[in-house]
């Protein structure tokens, strides 16, 4: 291999070092503002536009409660849902929504802790213009999640 063979050979393997630093800082960079990774997006027809989730802690015999991180993209929400054991919302960041059924919608705000009473149907997510990014702890002891009818656009607005 001549020199210049050597020269091309060391400027591209330097070129692509160069772009998976590049990448690897911008997708740091993205999530330098979370406490959690974003995780994976949610793909289930229980949520409404896009949602991830990072599943912090499954549910198991010592410890009977789920946590996970969920990130709502602006508009993204749960479909009305309830929890046999409840549920504890801890909001992050962002500006969020929460309703009970029968009761007007409330904004949360990172900050914010709701409490979702065993088997009161709800939902949450993000308001219109912003993300939301929750903790959500979810009792597992009393049975899954049951999920519901889908939150219209017309009850998201309201």
């Amino acid at each position: 291999m001549n020199f210049k063979n050597v020269v091309t050979v060391f400027l591209l393997g330097a070129l692509v070092f160069s772009c998976k630093q590049q990448n690897k800082s911008a997708n740091m960079e993205a999530e330098r503002g979370l406490v959690f990774a974003k995780g994976e997006k949610i793909t289930s027809d229980n949520f409404i536009g896009t949602a991830f989730l990072n599943a912090l802690v499954e549910a198991d015999s010592t410890n009977p409660n789920a946590v996970g991180s969920v990130t709502f993209e602006p508009g993204a929400r749960t479909n009305w849902h309830s929890h046999p054991a409840g549920q504890i919302i801890l909001a992050l960041d962002g500006v969020g929504y929460y309703q009970e059924k029968g009761n007007p919608k409330i904004i949360v705000k990172k900050g914010d802790v709701v409490r979702c009473p065993p088997d009161i149907p709800h939902w949450h997510g993000a308001s219109t213009g912003t993300a939301f990014v929750q903790i959500a702890i979810t009792g597992r002891e009393k049975g899954e999640t049951v999920w519901l009818g889908t939150v219209t656009d017309e009850a998201y607005d309201q």
